[in-house]
């Protein structure tokens, strides 16, 4: 025996009306997303600096210190097993991973010391431990320190379970999209 079901109007109606506000909620969420791309906009979500919006303001000078910065890191093996792990968003980058958040702690030709704790030019760092393992328990392995190279940053943030620079080592200043502005941001 077949069973058949019939849609009244009001059943049609309901019907039409979800399918007309799914159209429109998918379509105001596509035009939030690319004008915010467009307009430099991107959302933190890793706990390192604040969470929330921030956007990507325009560098018309070089990257200094201190300078908290959007960057894409290049595809090395610290990058890739970053990724691995979970340590990176998916984003814009090359890779298909999302920009870091940092501040540009050293630029080229500063002495770089990861031993415990980050020292750079012989000034200790302050917040700048370093942790043996993740958060799942996976050893982490410092950069072996150095003299940065022309062209490439160091990056840090404060943040105890950060991953930056002290892991990975120091950056291409090409990888740098712009200076990284709070928008509406909240830090737990």
């Amino acid at each position: 025996m077949r069973s058949y079901i019939f849609f009244t109007p009001a059943v049609a109606r309901q019907r039409r009306l979800a399918l007309a506000l799914l159209a429109t909620s998918t379509g105001a969420a596509l035009v939030v997303i690319i004008s915010g791309t467009i307009g430099g906009l991107r959302i933190n979500t890793t706990p390192s600096e604040p969470l929330g919006l921030w956007r990507v303001a325009p560098l018309d000078r070089p990257v200094q210190v201190g300078d908290m910065v959007f960057v894409c890191p290049p595809q090395t093996d610290a990058i890739s097993e970053g990724i691995e792990r979970g340590y990176l968003r998916s984003g814009l980058c090359p890779g298909g991973f999302g920009p870091l958040i940092k501040t540009v702690a050293a630029v080229a030709g500063a002495r770089i010391e990861v031993a415990g704790g980050l020292t750079i030019d012989g000034r200790q760092i302050a917040g700048s431990n370093l942790v043996s393992w993740d958060g799942r328990g996976r050893p982490l392995y410092p950069y072996e320190g150095g003299t940065v190279p022309a062209g490439f940053l160091f990056l840090h943030s404060p943040f105890p379970g950060s991953w930056d620079s002290r892991y990975f080592g120091p950056v291409p200043a090409s990888g740098v999209l712009g200076l990284a502005k709070q928008v509406l941001t909240y830090a737990p």
